[in-house]
């Protein structure tokens, strides 16, 4: 005979959400979080060739001069910070909004990266940066020596 295994579905109540609101460090996790603190982290592509290694990352509704490309040693940072302020004065009250954005994403540059030649483009929502490999590290076609 199969053994049957009964679920009792529970619904959270509102003395449950603030029970575990309490007891628990961090309520909303990944994604929800992000949007709770006005940051998120884009994604990003990588990719090796026989002569670099390319980066894309989707960061739409940024303008060119909200990103920031650090190189430190051999560590790339890509950052953003935006600060919007919005001031409304009526009658007798003033509002005022308040919104921040930002994130930071770094990666560790191989030693074969010329990171001398590194160049970087912003379009329609898309970062793509280019590391050039060093001449040395770049694979030469095998060739054939003829003999004399």
């Amino acid at each position: 005979m199969a053994n049957i295994v009964k679920q009792e579905l529970k619904f959270p109540t509102f003395k449950n959400l603030i029970e575990s609101f309490f007891e628990n460090d961090f309520p909303m996790m990944g994604n929800q979080l992000n949007k709770f603190i006005g940051s998120t982290i884009p994604s990003a592509n990588i990719k090796e060739t026989e002569e670099n290694f390319q980066i894309e990352l989707a960061a739409p509704g940024l303008k060119k001069e909200d990103i920031k490309i650090d190189l430190d040693q051999d560590v790339l940072t890509i950052s953003s910070e935006q600060k919007e302020e919005k001031t409304e004065e009526k009658d007798n009250y003033t509002r005022r909004e308040f919104n921040y954005s930002s994130f930071s994403r770094s990666f560790y540059l191989p030693e074969i990266a010329d990171t001398d030649k590194i160049s970087a483009e912003y379009k329609d929502g898309v970062l793509n940066i280019l590391i050039p490999k060093k001449e040395s590290a770049i694979k030469k076609p095998q060739k054939r020596i003829e003999i004399k």
